[in-house]
């Protein structure tokens, strides 16, 4: 039976599952997104040793980008003598990126099972782990993008904050919890709004003493100010204040849109974590209530929103599904059907679960990309071409492959600054969005001609079917033409 498997071998099944949904075709699915050469770019940046501040704006706090330079930077990456141009020998740089946020999802896991089992006890945080290691959603968690960064930082300072009282040295672990937070908050702003999750936990659970939460506090406010000081150390404070403002009034449709995609993505975990989360405020459960709200109030306030941003309230999620079903089935009164059936529907939605999630990553949405990346290569002339393209594929044609001419991101180029007789326009759906945002490439795309067109073959997938319509969520190189000016 499975109540005599020992929950530790039940943990070490659950992580096993999550390394697969997290690592199995991670160059393959989802597709190459633009922030994810964005945050690349930045970090080659940093490795190349031209400092933390990229030519783009101060949008985002820099931890993220020293995080992966200090990674790639211990694994020799990307390689002195990679200088093959075919298309696979291209997509195998965006292997070891991919495997470390796998491999960060599998830590997420953990932590989450972690934090229930501390709170809520066993059953639930088995429940709540696998939610997590196989549901369909979690698989953005495969992009490398900053919300999949701090989430273990995150979810370590809400463990440490849990377990404080347990150490002999509690000041240590109150103090290295304020630490991880802080690196979560450098490493992307909006989860400042876990503060009065974090400190409350600090303060309740270790004797409601003031002096705990002063000695939190210390790095959660003194590491995120590294990004304003080195802003004010080069004479950039101003643009600072106005990048940082302008940030969260960038238009979007909102926390109902992002929302709906959710829903949409993964229409059992969304329903289960909303009704979880609201049957847990109901009961007057600080740590849920703490966790979602605050964070999702700030959604609603700001002007920009994204699908991943739900990020950092995913293990939320799974942990107050978790609850719910555990909870409500324990009110039965046979006590046969009382242990048997949360057991059941846990593994129903987790079979569910699992099969939806095999069925989406195992399709290959990225061909296209690399294939227009290698064309690229082989066509592009140093000296007389000028290659426009998203942060996607400039990071390799300049980094790896160190072309010339090769601005690090389209959206930004000035004009009057191209000095070559011809332009190369790598045309992918990002760009053609930028393109009705206003964006400055009009004349340059209406006066180019095509020169080659990269089409993923989809027609074998219904993508208006679940789980397939996840499909539409990562396919932003699905049609990717080169275009020459």
């Amino acid at each position: 039976m499975l109540q005599q498997i020992k929950p530790v071998y039940i943990l070490a099944a659950i992580l096993v599952l999550s390394g697969f949904t997290h690592l199995w075709n991670v160059v393959g699915f989802p597709d190459i997104f633009y922030d994810e050469g964005v945050y690349l770019e930045r970090a080659m940046h940093v490795l190349t040793g031209l400092g933390v501040q990229d030519r783009y704006f101060h949008d985002h706090p820099f931890f993220g980008q020293v995080f992966l330079a200090g990674l790639f930077a211990l694994t020799g990456f990307p390689g002195s003598s990679h200088s093959s141009t075919d298309a696979a020998s291209i997509s195998s740089l965006y292997v070891l990126p991919r495997v470390i946020m796998g491999l960060l999802a599998v830590v997420d896991t953990l932590l989450v099972y972690l934090i229930a089992d501390t709170k809520y006890g066993k059953k639930i945080a088995l429940a709540s782990a696998v939610l997590f290691a196989v549901m369909p959603f979690t698989w953005v968690l495969r992009r490398i993008l900053l919300d999949s960064i701090l989430l273990p930082f995150l979810l370590t300072s809400i463990l440490l904050a849990l377990k404080a009282n347990n150490f002999k040295n509690k000041y240590a672990v109150i103090f290295l919890s304020g630490v991880c937070l802080g690196i979560a908050i450098f490493t992307k702003i909006p989860v400042f709004t876990m503060i009065p999750l974090i400190g409350g936990l600090v303060y309740f659970g270790t004797g409601k003493n003031p002096k705990h939460v002063i000695l939190w506090l210390l790095p959660v406010i003194l590491i995120p100010l590294i990004w304003p000081l080195q802003a004010a150390s080069t004479h950039q404070f101003g643009m600072w204040l106005k990048d940082v403002i302008s940030q969260t009034q960038r238009p979007s449709f909102g926390l109902q849109y992002i929302s709906k995609i959710f829903l949409d993505l993964d229409p059992v975990l969304f329903i289960l974590g909303i009704t979880g989360t609201v049957y847990a405020i109901m009961k007057r459960n600080y740590v849920i209530l703490f966790w979602f709200v605050p964070f999702v109030i700030f959604l609603l306030l700001i002007g920009y929103n994204q699908y991943f941003y739900w990020i950092p309230v995913l293990p939320v999620f799974c942990i107050s599904s978790a609850m719910f079903i555990v909870n409500l089935l324990e009110k039965i009164n046979k006590e046969k059907l009382r242990n048997m059936l949360p057991l059941m529907i846990i593994s129903g939605i987790a079979i569910f679960g699992l099969v939806s999630t095999i069925l989406i990553v195992s399709v290959n949405v990225t061909s296209a990309q690399f294939q227009a990346e290698s064309f690229v290569l082989q066509n592009v002339n140093d000296s007389d071409t000028t290659v426009l393209a998203n942060p996607t594929y400039s990071w390799i044609l300049h980094y790896v492959f160190h072309k010339e001419n090769i601005p690090n991101d389209y959206a930004f180029i000035l004009f009057n600054q191209i000095k070559t007789d011809k332009i190369l326009l790598v045309a992918d759906p990002h760009l053609l969005i930028d393109l009705e945002r206003g964006k400055k490439l009009y004349q340059v795309y209406n006066d180019s001609k095509t020169m080659m067109t990269f089409d993923e073959d989809l027609s074998k997938y219904d993508m208006t079917a679940y789980p397939y319509s996840n499909l539409q969520m990562a396919l932003d190189g699905e049609h990717v033409e080169v275009r020459m000016k």
